[in-house]
């Protein structure tokens, strides 16, 4: 039975990761965020906070399957309260922060950890069709910030160049 919810779950995931790949190809690309401008310290902060994202992201899943809202509410409020800019940096580094990383960016690690807040709100609240609809847009949001600001780490999802001519 866990086996065939996973699937379900997961055949639910996939047009919504999609539509975030579509979304930012149909976007105009603002320049490279400034991500690699950022001292060594900080980019080694902004790394470690994606990668506990990425562990939470990955850990709600089976937490989900099984019915274990508690543990999705609390991955949601780790997750949540993660934001790099609320951490306690010093002036010069919030200051770092927001002129080398653009708005963009900055938006969509708003949206990210908005939406966890959300997920963790409904996981309290027991709503499973919620759990996966927030789920399913913090996995849009990575998609789309990925898509944007670190193709470098994730080349597939490099927007494909439109074909100009077509010809047989």
């Amino acid at each position: 039975m866990k086996q065939i919810i996973s699937i379900i779950f997961i055949a639910m995931l996939l047009p919504s990761l999609s539509y975030a790949e579509d979304q930012a190809n149909h976007k105009i690309k603002e320049p490279v965020s400034g991500i690699k401008s950022l001292s060594p310290k900080l980019r080694g902060l902004l790394a470690k906070e994606m990668q506990a994202l990425q562990n939470g992201m990955q850990s709600i899943i089976p937490a989900y399957v099984s019915g274990n809202w508690n543990e999705i509410a609390q991955i949601a409020d780790k997750m949540q309260g993660s934001y790099i800019l609320k951490q306690s940096l010093s002036d010069d580094q919030k200051k770092e922060l927001h002129t080398s990383l653009s708005s963009s960016f900055l938006k969509l690690d708003q949206q990210f950890h908005y939406l966890s807040g959300m997920l963790k709100h409904v996981a309290k609240n027991k709503k499973t069709e919620l759990i996966g609809f927030y789920f399913s847009k913090l996995s849009e949001t990575c998609v789309s910030c990925h898509t944007q600001f670190a193709t470098h780490r994730f080349p597939a999802l490099e927007p494909k160049e439109p074909m100009t001519e077509h010809s047989h």
